[in-house]
């Protein structure tokens, strides 16, 4: 009854603050349905998909939009990228790709807790960047769990620095988050832009998480820097292995069977191993294969991921379609389809215009302040909300401001690092984190509470964050060149 009460008290909210600011009877409508969408979402969010189809089914039946513009808004090219990609990395996960890598890596860390750790970050972070956040917290987490069991310790500080480390490795390239590849779509962003401008921002966020985290888990990098000298690093990320298949199954994602075929996919490399070569290659020459072939922007990022997708399902043959049902998350997919369909609404009404004159009145359209308030307004709801929700929100906002004249650019790279870094913070800042939770319950019986998340995610990803705002601030002549 108390959610019912929020949930209504928080939507008149909006209503009567939209109504009081000046905003038309139509604008009021739209922006309280797509307050009652987010707001439903956020407290009932196992039902959220039901409250993407009722919203936007009044947006329709209210003529707030219409069947052309719909489809406009609902970000096509975003959704094809996403499905591409969940079947590569659906296969890649079945043949135990990833898992494979890490685990060869490992033992050439050295038998130091801090060695260790800052190579798992590390690994986190390059993995996120290549795949992404969740793929990449799905298998580190099964790596640090059987660390952690191997020395007979709490996971948890652990399995918390290396979802930091995968959140910021989110932002270094276009297909680390779905945010990523919704603003290179929508900003006619490269991969190689992406190189470019966020990756070393986001390896210097890197090196700052890293170094802050293992201040504050000081006392259990201790422990585990004692307990490697005791025993030893060789083993510790594969020993258990054995024992426990089907946790460490399901906890790097794959679909647990045994027998014959499950071992030939785990032990045939080969195809794999060029299949991932081959699609980031692929997508970070997209530009140029663009180039030769005549093609709009961005095509071939598209493409690529689409190509490298029919690629697998030739190869699977047989499994095809199993693999499509069951490694894309068709759920997530709709929830993303409709959210941006709503989200565009906003600019249909002219809400999102309004809003960013607002913006520009309070900043007098200087480009300094309007970076700092769109990168923390990202920060701050990517906190409590989901980051696709608040990016889509925003863009726009960021399309309007551009239509008036402003360089929005730096305003895109803002956006990544606002809805990515400050995922840190809560325990709902991103998805990676939500994963993760479920796994140390699941595996380890072991729940973590808001603040054993919120103190290191507030040490760690603040001032993270404004060390990325101020490295685009001084790149900020470049950035408008």
């Amino acid at each position: 009854m108390q959610r019912v009460a929020a949930f209504f008290a928080l939507v008149g909210a909006v209503a009567l603050v939209t109504w009081q600011t000046g905003f038309t009877p139509s604008q009021v409508l739209s922006v309280t349905v797509f307050a009652a969408f987010i707001v439903g979402t956020l407290l009932y969010w196992p039902f959220r998909l039901a409250f993407a189809f009722v919203g936007v089914a009044i947006l329709l039946a209210a003529r707030l939009v219409d069947i052309p513009h719909l489809i406009e808004f609902a970000s096509l090219d975003v959704i094809l990228f996403l499905i591409g990609m969940m079947t590569v990395i659906g296969f890649l996960e079945e043949r135990h790709f990833f898992e494979a890598a890490v685990e060869k890596a490992l033992p050439y860390v050295g038998g130091s807790a801090y060695t260790l750790m800052g190579a798992i970050m590390l690994m986190a972070f390059v993995s996120a960047a290549l795949v992404d956040e969740v793929t990449s917290i799905l298998f580190m987490s099964a790596i640090v769990i059987r660390i952690a069991r191997r020395f007979h310790l709490d996971p948890v500080p652990y399995i918390i620095m290396t979802v930091f480390a995968t959140n910021i490795g989110s932002s270094a390239t276009v297909v680390g988050n779905p945010i990523g590849v919704l603003i290179a779509l929508r900003a006619g962003l490269t991969f190689p832009d992406f190189l470019r401008w966020a990756t070393p921002i986001a390896l210097a966020a890197l090196l700052l998480t890293i170094a802050l985290s293992f201040l504050y888990y000081r006392r259990h990098m201790h422990d585990l820097h004692v307990a490697i000298h005791r025993e030893g690093l060789a083993g510790a990320a594969t020993r258990g292995e054995a024992e426990e298949p089907a946790a460490a199954a399901e906890a790097s994602g794959s679909d647990g069977e045994g027998g014959e075929g499950a071992h030939e996919r785990r032990g045939s490399l080969l195809f794999p191993s060029l299949l991932f070569l081959g699609t980031v290659a692929g997508l970070i020459l997209h530009k140029q294969i663009e180039h030769w072939l005549h093609l709009g922007t961005n095509t071939m990022l598209v493409g690529v991921a689409l190509a490298a997708a029919g690629i697998v399902l030739f190869v699977e043959r047989h499994r095809a379609r199993e693999l499509v049902e069951r490694r894309v998350d068709w759920w997530t997919l709709a929830f993303f389809l409709l959210l941006f369909a709503s989200a565009g609404t906003l600019r249909y009404a002219g809400v999102t215009e309004h809003i960013a004159q607002g913006m520009v009145r309070l900043t007098g359209g200087a480009l300094t302040p309007l970076l700092i308030t769109i990168t923390w307004s990202i920060g701050a709801l990517t906190s409590v909300m989901d980051n696709v929700l608040a990016v889509a929100s925003f863009i726009p906002i960021v399309g309007d401001l551009a239509s008036q004249g402003i360089q929005v650019a730096p305003l895109w790279w803002g956006m990544l690092f606002g809805g990515t870094i400050l995922g840190n913070l809560t325990l709902i800042g991103s998805t990676a984190n939500i994963v993760v939770l479920g796994l140390l319950e699941r595996h380890e019986r072991r729940s973590v509470g808001f603040m054993e998340w919120f103190w290191p995610g507030a040490l760690t990803s603040i001032p993270s964050l404004a060390l990325a705002t101020l490295l685009l601030w001084l790149q900020l002549p470049l950035l408008t060149r």
